[in-house]
């Protein structure tokens, strides 16, 4: 099931983010446009892509005017070409031009991730491998970033350090091994709660197996030592999921996905994105773009 975020919980989030822009006001809008100037503003795709973040541009132009009308012309999820209008936004000039970069600025990352993840969706298509994000994330971004990667095809992992135990390195050099860390954590935890182990090499996915852990980590494995990993684990504790990261680019998640993992995680979907290239012109599109 598809998450949402909810439109009280964003909105909150766009006061905050328009009084770091706005300030004390736009001062080249309320100094250029007259009071009662209104314009029809065209949100148009300057570069093929998947379309995201459709409504929460609609709610920054709602939160600075609720008389701004906002048309969507595109879903998220959408496949849009260069020169697409993504939307109509019509009201108030000022209104228009103080929402503009905000709702741009989110249209366009959210956009971005949904394209990226898209991409990798697009290598593993056909295989059971779920393609899943990590906690890689612009902070106060999350919800969003990761709504994106659901639109472009993907799932996510946990939302954060309170959904799920994931002992990694540092936690199992803290803990003093992989089995005082399961043995802690399991004690520690409700029993519907997963535990995650992050595992090297082949002594650590064995030492994960016998503390019990219900989904094994194979971080930046060789392929070779993967596809071992991954037989063994299905022969001694098939119940038990198994997940690649680390080191995952377009060019080699097929062959990962063919070593046979259930889950293979990718920072790349929310990280080191490039934002889809969106613009919002008044009364006429511009040209130009990237194709």
């Amino acid at each position: 099931m598809m998450f949402h975020p909810s439109s009280t919980q964003i909105k909150e989030q766009i006061v905050h983010w328009l009084k770091e822009d706005v300030g004390s006001g736009d001062v080249t809008t309320l100094s250029t446009i007259p009071e009662g100037h209104v314009s029809k503003g065209l949100i148009h795709a300057k570069q093929a892509g998947i379309a995201c973040g459709m409504k929460i541009a609609q709610w920054v132009f709602e939160v600075v005017d609720a008389t701004v009308s906002f048309e969507p012309l595109k879903a998220d999820g959408d496949t849009v070409q260069q020169g697409d209008t993504l939307a109509i936004v019509e009201g108030s000039s000022r209104s228009i031009l103080i929402g503009e970069r905000l709702a741009l600025n989110l249209l366009q990352r959210m956009s971005g991730i949904a394209t990226r993840t898209h991409e990798y969706a697009q290598q593993v298509a056909g295989t059971a491998v779920r393609l899943v994000d990590t906690r890689k994330t612009t902070p106060g971004h999350r919800l969003l970033e990761k709504y994106a990667v659901q639109v472009g095809g993907g799932h996510n992992h946990r939302f954060g350090l309170y959904d799920a135990v994931m002992i990694k390195d540092n936690h199992i050099k803290a803990a003093g091994g992989i089995q005082q860390a399961v043995e802690q954590a399991r004690a520690a935890i409700p029993h519907t709660m997963k535990i995650e182990v992050e595992t090297e090499n082949l002594a650590q996915v064995e030492q994960a197996l016998a503390a019990g852990a219900d989904i094994i980590m194979l971080d930046n494995m060789r392929h070779e030592e993967m596809r071992t990993a991954v037989s063994h684990i299905q022969a001694h504790s098939p119940h038990v999921v198994t997940e690649a990261s680390g080191g995952v680019t377009l060019h080699t998640i097929a062959a990962i996905a063919a070593c046979g993992v259930d889950v293979i995680s990718v920072g790349r979907l929310t990280n080191d994105i490039s934002p889809l290239d969106i613009s919002l012109d008044l009364n006429e599109k511009k040209k130009g773009g990237r194709p």
